[in-house]
């Protein structure tokens, strides 16, 4: 038996510019984390040759083209496991629509699961880079790479997609003092809707080059944010979200909602400094920067809505139990 554990993530800054619409062109990036929040995969062998596979659904079937669940369809396709396995995924937030990167987090979780269970285990570029190629080539979803790659690698993360597909993943290193400064001025809410990102990124994309000149802000900001974390600077980064959120709007017609903006504002009005919805937009979470002593004020704003607390997570995915009889 093999179980996985892979990190959520949140991201701040440059999302967008890690679609292949934008990084084609010229270089994106972003700024984001994993967070200790994580999807665990359970992978073990069966007595007969059949695949099951459980999540929100059951399916037993004989062959992995009959499997429903495409993730784990097409990752039982590319690494040739095809037969005579049991896999399970449990996670600690609502399986759909969260904003924090769920599909990918699965996706790296049980590539890693299986390549341990063949014997032959990966590393972490190889695990994103698989996860890419199953979820943007072969299953043609319109996402860009960042989820993947912070799956993987886990930490405090500087991506750069450059146009020749090549990826640098760079670790931001904050002293513990400061990382934990840093972590407790965030919050995050369930919104209580979830959302279809597929949606929303298919106009982004088909917006994309109506917005370069928004993009290149945004991929500015990533880099601005990145340089105020490491001068220990949090109340500006705060600041900078909220000059984000802005731009993200303006990206897409569904990112945001009267409800969200809504709650935005209340959040705001309340003391928090900056903000964004997690993810693609429309729904899922709100993550929120707000110094410690107007947190208060904000959960009363926020009230009819389930806080979510979080650390910033240091490690990607990982197997967390490898037992062969």
């Amino acid at each position: 038996m093999i179980i996985t554990q892979t990190p959520l993530r949140i991201s701040f800054f440059g999302g967008g510019t890690d679609l292949k619409g934008y990084y084609a062109l010229e270089e994106g990036c972003v700024l984001s984390s994993a967070i200790d929040k994580s999807i665990f995969v359970i992978l073990k062998q069966r007595f007969d040759a059949k695949v099951r596979v459980g999540y929100t659904k059951t399916e037993l079937v004989e062959k992995i083209d009959d499997l429903q669940h495409e993730l784990v369809r097409e990752a039982l396709r590319l690494t040739g496991l095809c037969r005579q396995v049991e896999i399970g995924t449990m996670g600690d937030i609502p399986s759909t629509g969260s904003g924090l990167g769920s599909s990918s987090t699965v996706t790296v979780g049980l590539l890693n699961a299986i390549h341990t269970y063949l014997g032959q285990p990966q590393n972490l570029e190889t695990l994103a880079r698989q996860a890419c190629q199953i979820e943007i080539d072969v299953l043609g979803k319109p996402i860009g790479k960042q989820d993947q790659y912070i799956a993987a690698y886990g930490g405090l993360r500087f991506i750069r997609f450059l146009p020749d597909e090549q990826v640098i993943v760079e670790r931001i290193d904050l002293p513990l003092e400061e990382q934990i400064r840093f972590c407790q001025q965030w919050m995050l809410f369930y919104t209580n809707s979830a959302r279809l990102s597929a949606t929303i990124l298919t106009e982004q994309s088909a917006n994309m080059h109506d917005r370069l000149d928004v993009l290149r802000e945004m991929r500015a900001q990533a880099h601005q944010g990145r340089d105020l974390l490491l001068a220990g600077d949090f109340e500006e980064f705060g600041c900078l979200m909220h000059q984000g959120w802005e731009l993200k709007k303006r990206m897409a017609s569904k990112i945001t909602s009267p409800a969200i903006d809504e709650m935005y504002a209340a959040a705001r009005g309340a003391g928090a400094l900056g903000g964004k919805i997690a993810g693609a937009g429309g729904g899922g979470f709100l993550l929120l920067f707000c110094p410690v002593d107007r947190q208060r004020r904000v959960r009363s704003a926020l009230r009819g809505l389930k806080e979510l607390p979080f650390r910033l997570e240091p490690d990607g995915t990982k197997v967390i139990l490898n037992y062969r009889r």
